[in-house]
């Protein structure tokens, strides 16, 4: 009884050591589509392991141990639920002048960009109601392939595997689904632009003489409901922008997941999450203040400062020189992006200047998303600065 023991003391170790050297060269799994019915090679292995486990009751029991010993996998993260609506334009009678002429085009430019802000709306409840019923058909998938997992099956199981295909097909619809969502930011973006320039060209035209009193007070109207518009439509893009990084970030990681499961079904047991999920989640232990808000910038040196002077501002190559230098004698590092507005002009137009401001910060995320850094290592932030004499876009070390 003592020998045998010690056989099996001997044994776990063993099998322990394995698969500790397994998992320090497979950390990030690797994306190789490789068929989970384990064509060749993997039927000779069947019959062994059959042979090796005489208890029926152990595989289901190892089984369940597992799938209680491994990490819960990532919550999809939800949608926005904001329903976008203007409040409409307030009509005003013609006063026969130059400023009123223009305060009336103004006007029926303010009508038109609030359509389609609700077009924009429209579009995005449709959308979501698009990524809400794909979701729930991958994860109800998933859930039935890793509940029968978790008792066993065979190898490379038929059944699990058809349905292994059917989630890699739910799973890209979801990514469509994001890349229309994407695709609408663009669009929201640009309806942004056109109603930051008509809010811009409302205080323009006030100095303009040959006004009389009613045209005053009409363009005053006129200036508080493009104000509203803005923060409106900035609402608007920073709901949507924020759900395309979420859900494009929950979609690469599931990906890998998936992956996961097909060796899963490969093999006919449960591993449960990647190795590169668990991975993340080690190091977002080990490193609290990654997930933490981002802190007051005040005292530290920005890595790189970008003024928006002027459209088109070329940033992309001194932002992706300053981050990739940074990366690599810090692999780990996390950011902060400041959006920087000026605090000048009282209190509407500071509003104004800041939405600019964060929009022109959102610009710069994309930037950097597209340069390959993952979105949870940046927070994006606002502030005002006295001395700035225009909307900057501050990066810091965190």
């Amino acid at each position: 009884m003592g020998k045998s023991s010690f056989r099996n003391v001997l044994l776990g170790s063993t099998l322990l050591l394995s698969a500790c050297g397994f998992t320090e060269e497979a950390l990030w799994p690797s994306l190789t589509g490789e068929d989970p019915a384990g064509r060749g090679g993997r039927a000779a292995q069947a019959p062994a392991r059959t042979g090796a486990a005489p208890a029926t009751a152990q595989p289901a029991q190892a089984a369940a141990g597992r799938a209680q010993a491994m990490p819960a996998p990532t919550a999809q993260p939800p949608l926005g639920t904001t329903v976008f609506q203007p409040t409409g334009v307030t009509p005003g009678a013609s006063t026969g002048t130059e400023v009123g002429r223009k305060v009336g085009d103004m006007r029926e430019e303010l009508r038109q960009s609030q359509g389609a802000i609700s077009a924009h709306n429209a579009a995005l409840q449709q959308i979501r109601a698009k990524v809400i019923q794909d979701s729930q058909r991958y994860h109800g998938t998933i859930a039935a392939v890793n509940a029968r997992l978790q008792v066993g099956t065979t190898p490379g199981n038929p059944i699990l595997v058809q349905q292994f295909n059917s989630a890699q097909t739910d799973l890209e619809k979801l990514h469509e689904d994001i890349d229309e969502m994407n695709k609408l930011a663009g669009e929201i973006s640009g309806t942004s632009t056109k109603t930051t320039f008509l809010s811009e060209s409302a205080r323009s035209i006030r100095g303009i003489s040959g006004a009389v009193d009613e045209d005053h007070r009409q363009l005053s109207t006129l200036e508080d409901e493009t104000d509203r518009t803005v923060v409106l439509i900035d609402r608007l893009l920073k709901e949507v922008s924020t759900d395309v990084r979420r859900q494009t970030n929950y979609i690469a990681g599931e990906k890998a997941n998936l992956n996961t499961v097909g060796a899963s079904i490969k093999a006919g047991e449960i591993y449960g999450a990647s190795l590169g999920q668990i991975a993340d989640a080690a190091r977002d232990r080990a490193n609290p203040v990654a997930a933490g808000a981002a802190r007051d910038p005040g005292g530290r040196r920005p890595l790189v400062v970008i003024r928006f002077d002027r459209t088109d501002v070329p940033y992309q190559q001194a932002l992706y020189s300053a981050v990739s230098r940074v990366l690599e004698r810090r692999p780990d590092a996390v950011f902060d992006l400041v959006a920087v507005a000026p605090a000048t002009g009282g209190a509407a137009r500071e509003a104004v200047n800041t939405n600019k401001s964060r929009r022109h910060a959102e610009t710069v995320m994309r930037s950097l998303v597209e340069m390959g850094l993952p979105p949870g290592r940046v927070a994006v932030t606002t502030r005002t600065m006295a001395n700035a004499k225009v909307n900057e876009v501050h990066l810091y070390l965190r």
